[in-house]
């Protein structure tokens, strides 16, 4: 497992202790509105990385699709900030997944692949360039990245407590094209959420 406890001096902040709260408190309801089969994105997505490359996942959850990867011939170092989380996707897949916050990876060309699936939308707009420099920076050459965030504008909580940033659809392919990635693929939708919303979200796959 590759992360450490400071970058460099990004000064880049833990993830939100009230929203990891509500993933503790609320994992079962999580894991009955997750449990479904794998979708296109992720399919693609294991496609994409090389045959037996190690990917991070990065806030895997209850970890369904890290086993996928996994499963698909892929290794894995599945993370999440919520000790629930880890518990239920070690428990149901055995997965080795550990606890860890966004601002703990580092490293240099570690790893083939990188899925962020609706996890880096917990931080804040003050970090979140920093989080993906991070990415880029232990991502290998030609490596694959795949982010999945809401559609939206601006900051919030969401009915739960849930912290939110939102960025509309070329606002976040400008910044990811900026910092040097490549896209490959989006795919666009919407779903109803935990908090018993129905929001748009966006799903990139880029290349370094």
């Amino acid at each position: 497992m590759f992360w450490c406890n400071h970058f460099l001096k990004l000064r880049v902040h833990k993830i939100d202790i009230k929203t990891v709260k509500v993933y503790d408190q609320k994992s079962d309801d999580y894991v009955s509105l997750v449990n479904r089969p794998p979708s296109e994105p992720l399919i693609a997505f294991a496609k994409a990385v090389k045959p037996g490359g190690l990917v991070l996942d990065l806030g895997c959850g209850p970890g369904m699709a890290a086993a996928f990867m996994r499963d698909s011939g892929l290794e894995l170092n599945a993370v999440d900030a919520s000790s629930a989380m880890i518990k239920i996707a070690n428990e149901r897949y055995s997965l080795n997944a550990k606890k860890m916050n966004f601002s703990d990876v580092c490293g240099e060309e570690v790893y083939d692949g990188v899925w962020a699936n609706f996890s880096l939308l917990h931080a804040t707009k003050r970090d979140f360039k920093k989080h993906i420099k991070i990415i880029y920076n232990v991502l290998k050459s030609g490596g694959v990245f795949s982010i999945g965030m809401k559609l939206g504008i601006g900051e919030r909580r969401d009915d739960l407590g849930r912290f939110y940033a939102y960025y509309n659809r070329s606002e976040l392919l400008q910044l990811l094209i900026d910092l040097g990635f490549v896209l490959k693929m989006e795919y666009l939708g919407e779903e109803l959420g935990l908090a018993g919303t129905v929001e748009p979200w966006i799903t990139v796959r880029l290349n370094k």
